[in-house]
């Protein structure tokens, strides 16, 4: 079926928002030209109702552009339109758009309102909402701005979640917001799972596709491959996740040590547990035979720095507490003023990011209670999420350090940390916002932990020309309400982050704390 300008129906989910004139005036690139102009030949449809603008938006698997089109009544619409990479599965895509369909339109969740398909191309159509991108604008939020995006979030979650659909890709990119509007709008599906009881038939349907998950671009997962020893200064602080499958046990790792080299820590051999041959059990060295192991299969998608620990240590039972996770991400984030606050290039990396910040004990303790034993060379104390916020937000003097203590042996890994990390800033200042020092901008909250130790250890002090800036940082952040955050912030960031997902609050009941108790 053909459309045409003249046919196209207004959308009643109340998501469009009317058409700018600085549309009009909008200057392209010659790339995204050319990006369109393939567009318009790949899908020849969209040219007889849509005349695209520009193009909003790029990722792995697919890219999105503005368009507009001219309503029945005259009036000029704008569009997201959603062209999906050629390669994407069939399944995924029509379980994508099933979810739009059954969850979206309400309670904070993108619908959907057209589909365009030719051969193996496909474009989904849906309201345009103008919104700001978080990294933005996070220096000028207030705490009631905060606390209301959180809430909307979480609405978004419990509704898609009451279908039975894990998300799996929870980031701000992913929550459209309106400052000014005060408009909220989850979006894309694409990575999207079912749970056992899922409402969405085709999610059902892509059980036997997890079985072999796409690649992350651009990372390694140390958990799918043979582990590198290394030597480097990193190695201060490791972990070795031992993956207990339910067809195995510790008895059928016995082999016979006269066939089968092992690599063990040092050239003397540790004492074998009694009925386990294989003696790298528990050590931070793995042995020949554990590496010829098959590697366990679980889903892993998702946007590094967001993922949950379960993800990370390839826990095969995921579900819902995995998004309620990344809520907790993002609210750690708004309360702290930085934004990524995990940034890792590897699945090990994050998970001892995570535990600078939620204790190793924890962490252990955490791991053992979804089948994984997490081993790590050094104790890493749990750190207080309202001192660590304030201190980060600068309404708190910098580490003495009692406020967040980190070993003396990770200020060596910083300097490691620096080598594997881009120079992405963490926090994007807005006009009123104080722009860091060039050092802390390039840092991570989880490395500033460590060199603002270095720093007080090495430095008498703040000296008097910084005093001033900083004073009037605290100043700006007293006026956006940042210090009368109350406890109930904090404590639904402390269940939101809860390391044991059978346990970790859920998104219908944080919309129950306290926190929201007037909303």
């Amino acid at each position: 079926m053909e459309f045409s300008p003249a046919c196209v129906e207004p959308s009643t989910d109340g998501c469009h928002m009317k058409a700018d004139t600085g549309h009009k005036k909008r200057k392209i690139s010659p790339d995204v030209e050319m990006d369109i102009e393939f567009l318009y030949k790949a899908v020849p449809q969209l040219a007889k109702v849509f005349r695209i603008i520009d193009k909003i938006g790029a990722g792995t698997f697919s890219s999105v552009y503005l368009g507009e089109t001219q309503m029945r009544d005259g009036r000029r619409e704008m569009f997201a339109l959603k062209h999906l990479i050629p390669t994407s599965h069939p399944t995924r895509i029509a379980a994508e758009l099933q979810c739009l369909t059954v969850a979206g339109g309400r309670e904070n969740v993108m619908g959907v309102t057209y589909c365009f398909r030719k051969e193996d191309h496909v474009v989904i159509v849906m309201p345009y909402m103008e919104h700001q991108a978080i990294v933005d604008i996070i220096g000028s939020l207030t705490f009631e701005e905060v606390r209301l995006y959180i809430y909307h979030l979480l609405k978004a979650l419990k509704h898609i979640h009451q279908f039975g659909i894990i998300h799996r890709d929870i980031k701000p990119n992913n929550f459209l917001y309106n400052r000014k509007s005060k408009m909220y709008a989850l979006v894309d599906f694409g990575l999207a799972q079912g749970t056992a009881d899922t409402q969405i038939e085709l999610l059902k349907d892509l059980i036997e596709l997890r079985k072999a998950p796409r690649t992350v671009f651009g990372e390694r997962d140390l958990n799918s491959c043979t582990p590198a020893l290394s030597n480097t200064k990193h190695a201060a602080i490791r972990t070795e996740l031992v993956k207990p499958s339910k067809t195995e046990d510790a008895a059928s790792r016995k082999y016979s040590s006269a066939t089968l080299p092992v690599r063990t820590q040092s050239s003397s051999q540790r004492p074998v547990q009694r009925g386990l041959t294989c003696n790298c059990y528990f050590t931070d060295r793995v042995c020949n035979i554990c590496l010829s192991r098959k590697s366990q299969v679980a889903p892993r998608a998702g946007t590094p720095g967001f993922r949950a620990p379960e993800v990370l240590t390839k826990c095969p039972n995921q579900g819902t507490a995995i998004d309620v996770w990344s809520a907790g991400v993002i609210l750690l984030s708004l309360l702290s003023g930085r934004y990524p606050f995990f940034k890792a290039t590897d699945d090990m990396i994050a998970l001892v990011q995570i535990m600078t910040l939620r204790g190793s004990r924890e962490t252990i303790k955490a791991g053992k209670s979804f089948g994984k034993a997490v081993m790590c060379s050094r104790e890493l104390p749990r750190q207080d999420l309202r001192t660590l916020c304030e201190t980060l937000r600068g309404l708190r003097p910098s580490p003495d350090n009692k406020v967040t203590p980190l070993p003396e042996a990770t200020a060596d890994s910083t300097d490691t940390h620096h080598k594997i990390q881009d120079d992405t800033p963490t926090h994007r200042p807005t006009e009123r916002t104080l722009k860091p020092h060039k050092k802390e901008a390039d840092e991570t909250p989880a490395e500033l932990l460590c060199s603002h130790t270095n720093k007080h250890k090495h430095s008498g002090g703040n000296d008097t020309a910084t005093r001033l800036p900083k004073q009037e940082k605290m100043e700006e952040e007293e006026e956006r309400g940042w210090d009368r955050v109350p406890d109930e912030a904090y404590d639904l960031l402390d269940k939101l982050l809860d390391l044991n997902p059978s346990t970790r609050i859920t998104a219908a009941q944080a919309l129950q704390h306290p926190l929201f108790k007037d909303l």
